[in-house]
């Protein structure tokens, strides 16, 4: 069980657990008990109508944050031809290689966020599978990072996009910002998602599909959003 700090227990003492908040305030909450230490993601938890043991009704997938999440993300490409490496190049991308950037990760020289490959270098990234598959990283059709658009794929991971998964218990897990973050921008981001999460939504899913959103901060204790409020 996650260990409640003080900050989280101060919040807990402030609100109120069983009350779904307006979105305003509960980010107007936030910032208030927001630390003054360092700049602190805000994080989205979204409970979600699925079964997550049916394979066929496990989401995941990405979406294009319109403000980023506040944060450098570093991204590695395998690529092999001169036209993919060339657009990972102009893209931005922090690492490039093949072989090369295997042993890197292996021996741990590189950080980075996010792995983007082609399709035919996919045998040579299935080696780092037991080390990027842990982590959530390994390159995915479905997530949109095995592709031969090496340039849009990059470019958009650099200015905000975000990939997500359910967990077993089928709630989404995403950071939408930081908390210096104006108000309009984090709902923006948040909006994007909710966008993203309903097209997603698997045929078989029946009833309420997104059941509870939960916006904390890094350092924070959570607050139900009220849905009603959003649009």
């Amino acid at each position: 069980m996650k260990k409640l700090t003080k900050k989280m227990i101060l919040i807990k003492n402030k609100t109120d657990s069983k009350k779904n908040y307006h979105i305003d305030e509960s980010l107007l909450l936030l910032k208030k008990f927001s630390t003054k230490k360092f700049n602190e993601s805000i994080d989205v938890s979204i409970h979600l109508g699925i079964d997550s043991k049916k394979s066929e009704q496990n989401i995941r997938g990405y979406t294009l944050l319109p403000h980023g999440i506040g944060r450098i993300i570093k991204v590695a490409v395998f690529a092999k031809s001169e036209k993919h490496v060339k657009e990972a190049v102009s893209a931005g991308a922090d690492f490039i290689g093949l072989e090369d950037l295997v042993e890197k990760i292996k021996n741990k020289v590189i950080n980075f966020d996010i792995v983007i490959a082609t399709p035919e270098t996919m045998k040579i990234v299935g080696k780092l599978g037991t080390i990027l598959g842990p982590r959530g990283l390994m390159p995915n059709p479905k997530l949109g990072t095995v592709t031969e658009n090496i340039f849009k794929t990059v470019k958009n991971a650099k200015i905000g996009q975000i990939r997500y998964r359910n967990d077993k218990n089928g709630i989404i897990h995403a950071s939408i910002g930081k908390i210096n973050f104006l108000e309009k921008s984090i709902k923006e981001n948040l909006y994007a998602l909710l966008i993203s999460l309903n097209k997603a939504k698997p045929s078989q899913s029946k009833g309420i599909y997104i059941k509870k959103i939960v916006l904390s901060t890094t350092m924070g204790a959570g607050l139900k959003i009220d849905q009603s409020t959003l649009h």
